[in-house]
């Protein structure tokens, strides 16, 4: 992107790009007193008045005559020349207009609003005489966000009250009522304030990351440490180095329920806890983010992917944690994948980029195997913790009634367990109850009215959702199909049948249920984490969410039910993210002074993946996978984009899509090739049906360029809708 000037004087002609969805940007003449390019702006556009950016000089293709003025410069630091650059090379390698990416930069309320007081309430020090439930909820929500205030509104939203009951709290002083500046610096971080003893691996890997933060230059390395090595305290010293060099760190985790027990490590080694932006975050809190990070107020932030989009005003260093995460791919809207725009971002700004992981995706392997990232390895865990053991239970030898799904075997491996006051979790990757609900009498399978897609039963609620579109219904005592009464019958295991089997077997053992569906709030999901680790519960029945990088000391079995689950279909990850997920749910376990043990309930024990996840034999994982990849010439040693078309009206999306088969000149110049279309595997979602089409590319092809002018001729109308995915991570 060419920059001429970085300031322009009144009524100087300059280019604006806004958040509406036009596709250029729009000229204006500077305000009275002049902008900064970069400038967050307010312009008229028609009738309205709307947020934008100073992009540049004007292009003066318009009637001068005609062009209007901005109407003010908001009260707000001018968007960097680095953060345009990534916005705009973003934007060009997803292709995706620049109104979207911009959008994805001001993702806070009130950006323009002028510096002022507003009244927030915290947790006061009397109790009321007399105690209601909604006054509980009051206090209970203060309590956990952890002594941060909220406004008026956000607490009674928090606590499901009206208003009066905040004001009547804190007119009995339970709740103090203060009046505070709305944007206020964070507490500042001391690089210096309590580090931990290092193993003699940490030290050294937290050596040669200090040693890369302080060139103050790009680059990008490999944290790779199996479960329980310590990544974390190793990364923090990374960023204690960056704090220590004045510049701002971001640390990226995959899950919101993962902040609460990560903003504690923070605290205890920099003596303050960081920003925070994720959606559990108000809005208040977000927009002090948004303002503290460009003015350099917030040092460290820990964040969702969406905080890659802050307007740093000098980060000098992201930490992805848990790269391999399949949630780091936005898979709406804008679609990229956070791991690879934080390498672009740091590649723009000069800063060094940490991707750590106990089990990296093939794209990052397959990078620090060519040398393109340095590679960092921790073998062992720290302290006396030592890696679980891991045995298939072979289900063809198991004596299983067909309603059940806990093994003999498993059952009293759980049972010793609990009889030595430690903690087991049964893992299942499916959320609710049951993931088909079939009658007996006609065969037919209850589906969504508006998807292609079976409902999924959840007990827990007493409904049937759709997992594509969330479509709820009660759950029927009738068969929709033939109105045969009391046939409707349950079919295959989810994490809520699992917990019903779990405590018939085990009757006084306290039950936990994790699972991302069941927790109303964001607070609530991270209260339950918190209260497990502590001990407060025996057995733990979970989904995916217990994977994602969890802490339980107290932890020393893991039971997988289907490890064969993820090894179904055609998905070309699919053996690496089995093989991913088994070794992170095993690594839960063992973690603390006793060893933990991971069994796998499996039906194909002799499959390779199997024996690589049992034999621990990664590399060897690895390289057949890479090399099965490299012979398909496909990611990471080729290029893909996937089509998605959609629309109401099914032959007007298989009409669009043949007609992109038939016109690929511009993909065959290049090298690529076009398969489809195809209906998508779920082929109808929210009443839309999809159609895709995959473009396949030897790597190193400008697919971008090319992918452009093949879609260019074609105008969506009416209900069509086009979009294009750029490195696919999931078919459906």
């Amino acid at each position: 992107m060419a920059l001429t000037s970085s300031y322009f004087d009144e009524g100087t002609l300059i280019g604006v790009l806004t958040t509406q969805p036009l596709d250029r940007v729009l000229d204006y003449r500077a305000p009275e007193g002049g902008c900064h390019l970069g400038a967050f702006v307010e312009v008229p556009l028609g009738p309205r008045k709307v947020l934008g950016v100073v992009w540049g000089p004007g292009r003066g293709d318009y009637d001068l005559s005609k062009i209007r003025s901005v109407i003010r410069v908001l009260d707000a630091a001018p968007m960097r020349e680095e953060l345009m650059a990534f916005l705009s090379r973003a934007g060009d390698y997803t292709l995706t207009p620049m109104s979207a990416m911009l959008r994805l930069a001001t993702r806070a309320p009130g950006l323009g609003d002028p510096p002022s007081m507003r009244k927030v309430y915290r947790l006061g020090d009397s109790i009321p005489d007399r105690m209601t439930d909604a006054r509980s909820r009051v206090l209970d929500a203060l309590r956990d966000m952890g002594g941060l205030s909220l406004t008026l509104k956000e607490l009674a939203e928090a606590a499901g009250v009206t208003t009066s009951v905040v004001k009547g709290l804190a007119k009995l002083g339970a709740v103090r009522e203060e009046d505070t500046p709305r944007d206020t610096p964070f507490p500042t971080l001391d690089p210096n304030y309590a580090g931990k003893d290092l193993t003699a691996d940490q030290t050294s890997a937290a050596a040669a990351l200090r040693a890369d933060v302080a060139t103050r230059s790009y680059g990008t390395t490999l944290l790779k440490g199996v479960t329980g090595s310590g990544k974390t305290e190793v990364y923090l010293e990374a960023v204690a180095e960056c704090l220590a060099q004045g510049r701002q760190a971001l640390v990226l985790l995959p899950e919101i329920a993962l902040t609460a027990e990560f903003l504690t490590r923070v605290d205890v080694r920099f003596g303050a806890k960081p920003a925070e932006w994720h959606s559990g975050v108000t809005m208040t809190e977000r927009r002090r983010v948004w303002k503290m990070t460009a003015q350099g107020g917030a040092q460290l932030v820990v964040g969702a992917r969406s905080a890659l989009f802050l307007p740093f005003r000098d980060l000098g260093l992201i930490v992805v944690d848990e790269e391999h995460d399949t949630s780091y791919k936005q898979e709406d809207g804008v679609l990229y994948n956070a791991r690879d725009m934080a390498v672009l971002r740091a590649s723009i700004c000069g800063a060094q980029v940490i991707l750590a992981s106990a089990t990296p995706s093939l794209e990052s392997w397959a990078n620090a195997d060519a040398g393109k990232y340095k590679k960092l390895e921790l073998t062992s865990r720290f302290g006396a913790a030592i890696l679980p053991e891991m045995r298939a239970i072979d289900m063809r030898h198991e004596q299983l009634p067909g309603s059940s799904w806990i093994s003999p075997t498993l059952q009293r491996a759980v049972h010793q367990r609990l009889d030595n006051n430690e903690q087991a979790l049964l893992f299942i990757n499916r959320r609710g109850y049951a993931p088909v609900t079939i009658c007996r009498a006609c065969g037919h399978q209850i589906g969504c009215d508006h998807c292609d897609a079976r409902m999924v039963e959840h007990r827990f609620l007493k409904r049937l959702v759709c997992h594509q579109c969330g479509e709820t219904k009660p759950m029927p005592t009738t068969c929709p199909s033939c109105e045969a009464e009391d046939r409707l019958a349950a079919v295959g295991p989810g994490v809520e049948r699992l917990a019903e089997e779990a405590q018939s077997l085990f009757p006084d053992a306290r039950l936990a249920v994790l699972s991302s569906d069941m927790f109303g709030s964001a607070r609530a999901l991270k209260a339950e984490i918190e209260t497990i680790a502590e001990g407060g519960a025996d057995l733990i029945i979970g989904t995916q969410l217990v994977a994602k990088g969890h802490n339980f000391p107290l932890l020393t079995l893991v039971g997988v039910i289907d490890a064969d689950l993820g090894l179904q279909g055609s998905d070309l990850r699919a053996a690496e993210r089995t093989f991913q997920l088994m070794r992170q749910v095993a690594g839960r376990a063992g973690r603390a002074e006793k060893p933990g043990q991971a069994l796998m309930q499996t039906y194909q024990p002799e499959h390779p993946v199997i024996r690589a996840i049992l034999s621990g034999d990664e590399k060897d994982f690895w390289s057949a996978e890479a090399g099965e990849r490299r012979a398909a010439g496909v990611p990471p040693y080729g290029r893909l984009a996937g089509i998605i078309l959609s629309s109401t009206d099914v032959q007007e999306v298989f009409d669009l899509g043949n007609a992109l088969a038939r016109n690929d000149g511009p993909l065959r110049r290049v090298g690529a090739q076009v398969f489809g279309p195809a209906p998508a595997p779920i082929a109808r979602v929210r009443g839309r049906h999809r159609v895709r089409l995959l473009v396949k590319a030897p790597k190193g092809t400008a697919l971008q360029p090319a992918l452009a002018e093949w879609v260019a001729p074609f105008r969506l109308k009416g209900e069509l809708r086009m979009a294009i995915d750029i490195d696919p991570q999931s078919f459906y």
